[in-house]
């Protein structure tokens, strides 16, 4: 039987990809004042960053919980007696937990596997996108975990922020505290580090902002996957594509929108590059 994927929705893998990846996305939640909605499911990413920017007060953001896990799990249990889960760090939700729990109460009808990306965002989805091929190419429950943790360090997120307000009032703001007390013209650029946010460099416009993007991905001398993800600004990713395709095929290059739960903390204008470093032979 074929090894079945799952991830959650802060994967940012979305629209058709999920279609042709075969893969089950389990939704985070985010809130605005008493409704609740399920991440992209019921709330779309226009909806929310309108109401993100619109209403004085903020959203917040839970994780699934074990039960949702559950029923992905006994679904496909019907299919397949090998399941792979690969979830946003453990450090910045507690989606982790929530699918560990599920596990439990499902011992004996197929085997599970829990894989910590230490990451979020498209930093997870291209661990994901890997997995899958992997297990297209005939890999096991066993190796398309193995492959899984060992992209794990291969993976590179690095984020345009043009505000840290978001972040901070999250409380996922990490390693990069310190960037708080910056002069207000400053825009931070973070990475994911020991999967927590951190400080990577401080630029003071988007037009330095891409140029640093483009300076990272061109640094790398080996890329297996590269990704390009933007909250409210797809004119400004375009244009980071564009100059990425001299370095990697366009075609390849994988585009994708920062999900509601993401973007309760990263705010609008964010533009984040992902490198998924190819393994040293």
């Amino acid at each position: 039987m074929t090894v079945k994927i799952v991830t959650d929705s802060l994967s940012d893998i979305a629209g058709d990809l999920v279609g042709e990846l075969g893969i089950t996305v389990v939704p985070l939640y985010v809130r605005f004042g008493e409704t609740v909605y399920k991440d992209r499911v019921e709330i779309t990413t226009e909806e929310f960053y309108r109401r993100l920017v619109s209403e004085a007060a903020l959203p917040s953001t839970t994780q699934p919980t074990p039960n949702d896990f559950l029923e992905v799990y006994n679904a496909l249990a019907k299919e397949t007696d090998e399941i792979l889960v690969i979830v946003v760090s453990s450090k910045l939700s507690g989606t982790y937990q929530s699918a560990t729990q599920a596990k439990e109460m499902v011992k004996g009808k197929c085997r599970i596997e829990i894989v910590d990306s230490l990451s979020v965002a498209m930093g997870m989805g291209l661990i994901v996108i890997a997995a899958v091929n992997a297990v297209k190419a005939g890999a096991n429950l066993d190796k398309a975990a193995d492959l899984a943790r060992g992209a794990v360090p291969r993976s590179h997120l690095i984020a345009y922020f043009d505000t840290l307000k978001y972040l901070a009032k999250g409380g996922h703001i990490g390693k990069a505290q310190g960037l708080l007390g910056a002069m207000i013209s400053i825009k931070p650029i973070l990475t994911v580090k020991d999967g927590e946010m951190a400080e990577k460099k401080k630029v003071r416009s988007l037009s330095a902002g891409l140029d640093y993007l483009y300076d990272i991905a061109a640094g790398f001398s080996n890329i297996e996957g590269l990704a390009v993800e933007h909250a409210t600004t797809p004119d400004d990713a375009d244009q980071l594509v564009e100059r990425l395709s001299a370095i990697y095929p366009k075609e390849r290059i994988y585009r994708a929108v920062i999900s509601p739960v993401v973007g309760t903390h990263a705010g609008p204008n964010a533009l984040a590059l992902t490198v998924l470093e190819a393994e040293k032979k």
